[in-house]
């Protein structure tokens, strides 16, 4: 996403941006970083949606995101699918169910690692329907995508962009998307909770945070312009090509949406005894 955004940003604000990748921990390298950086607008950080789950699932982080950050804009959202192997049985999230109620902890899900998107994607499904499915993480979610393909796993919560090709291919079969509302990506696979699993919505997100401290005036400007940069016809469509949407939420809008997914997923942490690996 900061790739993709940053000449835009560039152009609003009249200088270069330079996208200077720190990865590594699930963000915390990289929020490390900027949690040291000056409140001088010249340093912002382009996270994930792991940046509300880390402070439940490394309950040590180096730093305390209440006191480091500033949330100034949530970008995009992204869904997940829910997919098959074509080989297996359940065609439909009922048959999925169905199969765990009748062998618990015997229906296995892929993932790209603990406590990743995928995983708690998998694990708010078990909460809410109730049902006890056998988890198998991977280290990324390529392997992960590969092996459910190839059957050896037959469930996968997949990244909608990651897995468009092989669905079209017939290489996976979608069972149902993460999303409120169906994904013009895949118009035709109905959403969770059309599927019957009351409640369910989860999205991979990203979100631009510069360190807490940074002046009102400069958050302000930061923000419009990248609210104007997600606002744009080339960055729309590239999200949408994506699978998912643009947000473009201003500071208080994006401050309270974090916070709401940072309560979410420590619920789900909590009561899916998650812990890191």
């Amino acid at each position: 996403m900061a790739r993709l955004i940053a000449p835009g940003l560039g152009r609003e604000l009249g200088q270069t941006v330079i996208v200077e990748n720190r990865p590594g921990a699930g963000g915390q390298i990289g929020a490390s970083y900027v949690a040291k950086a000056a409140a001088d607008a010249y340093t912002l950080m382009v996270d994930a949606s792991s940046y509300a789950v880390n402070p439940s699932l490394y309950p040590r982080l180096p730093y305390d995101l209440t006191k480091a950050f500033r949330a100034i804009c949530v970008l995009a959202r992204y869904p997940n699918v829910l997919v098959a192997n074509p080989a297996v049985p359940t065609t439909t999230v009922k048959d999925v169910l169905a199969l765990a109620r009748q062998k618990p902890g015997t229906v296995a899900f892929a993932s790209s690692g603990n406590g990743s998107a995928q995983h708690l994607s998998g694990v708010l499904f078990e909460q809410l329907a109730n049902v006890d499915l056998l988890h198998v993480p991977y280290k990324g979610g390529g392997p992960a995508m590969t092996d459910v393909i190839a059957g050896q796993v037959p469930l996968f919560f997949a990244n909608v962009a990651s897995s468009l090709q092989h669905i079209k291919a017939g290489k996976l079969r979608p069972l149902a998307v993460t999303s409120h509302a169906r994904t013009s990506a895949l118009p035709s696979v109905p959403t969770m909770a059309e599927a019957g699993v009351t409640g369910y919505e989860v999205y991979e997100w990203n979100a631009a945070f510069v360190p807490a401290g940074t002046p009102e005036a400069i958050v302000a400007k930061l923000s419009d312009a990248l609210q104007k940069v997600m606002s744009s016809p080339e960055i729309r469509q590239r999200v949408t090509e994506l699978g998912g949407e643009v947000v473009a939420a201003p500071p208080a809008d994006a401050t309270r949406f974090i916070d709401t997914q940072t309560r979410l997923w420590a619920k789900v942490l909590k009561d899916g005894n998650v812990k890191p690996e």
